[in-house]
């Protein structure tokens, strides 16, 4: 697969640890979908696509390549290889979905949230973080309604996000079709679990280190599972049949 490359026409901050990408492109994916970033000076790392037209990448600070993208300034060249992976993916019959972002992994959900717009599906979005400081900007009200949850009780409901997904279903008026998480690992099983005993359909984004993002390498391998081709989106079942889910992952 060849590089492609864009120039970057707008960066915005979401909070002080993630910055997001506007790229003068457009690029055909669907949320859920990741590309493989290379700076050449830093090296090549997968990152969660934020919007296709133009295509969006909010990106966290949390290493060697992420921290080069947050030194770079508008006209400067981004290379990347993509989209790759497994997207989120609706039932025709679906009326109502809610989704559940915590800290940076709210950034894919946001483009999950205007694609369901799209086809009339009614969204409801659970974002949470630590502090107000640091959650990330909320998506506009046409698109979805927005629950904000802070562990500090700093905006928002006080509490985690899991919270507000179990106070939500006790409404059994409002059930939605289907439940989507993508964020802190634990927080993701939480949901996945919540979602099993509701009976709730349940899709949840993983993290892995990538090296070549086409099933190559087996750096991402999950329980024999390769998280850059059979994922990243895996149904909470599938997730929750994995031995390490849950667990501390390394960036």
């Amino acid at each position: 697969m060849f590089y492609q490359h864009a120039k970057i026409s707008k960066i915005s901050e979401e909070n002080p640890r993630v910055k997001t990408f506007i790229l003068d492109c457009d690029l055909k994916t669907e949320p859920g979908q990741f590309l493989m970033l290379w700076i050449p000076e830093s090296g090549e790392r997968p990152m969660s696509i934020a919007g296709a037209n133009p295509l969006t990448l909010s990106i966290a600070n949390v290493g060697k390549v992420s921290a080069s993208i947050h030194s770079k300034k508008v006209g400067d060249r981004i290379f990347f290889r993509g989209p790759l992976g497994k997207p989120f993916t609706f039932q025709s019959s679906y009326k109502r979905i809610v989704l559940v972002g915590g800290g940076y992994g709210v950034a894919p959900l946001r483009f999950l949230a205007s694609a369901a717009a799209k086809k009339k599906i009614s969204v409801k979005l659970i974002m949470g973080a630590k502090t107000k400081g640091e959650l990330m900007a909320s998506p506009d009200k046409k698109i979805c309604e927005t629950i904000i949850t802070t562990d500090d009780g700093s905006e928002g409901q006080k509490g985690f996000t899991t919270d507000a997904l179990t106070n939500l279903l006790a409404d059994n008026s409002s059930t939605p079709d289907a439940v989507y998480a993508c964020g802190p690992e634990l927080m993701m099983k939480k949901v996945a679990e919540i979602c099993k005993q509701n009976k709730i359909p349940c899709q949840v984004s993983l993290e892995r280190i990538m090296k070549c993002g086409i099933g190559l390498c087996g750096s991402c391998s999950v329980d024999g599972k390769l998280c850059c081709c059979e994922g990243p989106v895996f149904t909470g079942d599938e997730a929750l049949g994995v031995k390490e889910f849950g667990s501390p992952q390394k960036k």
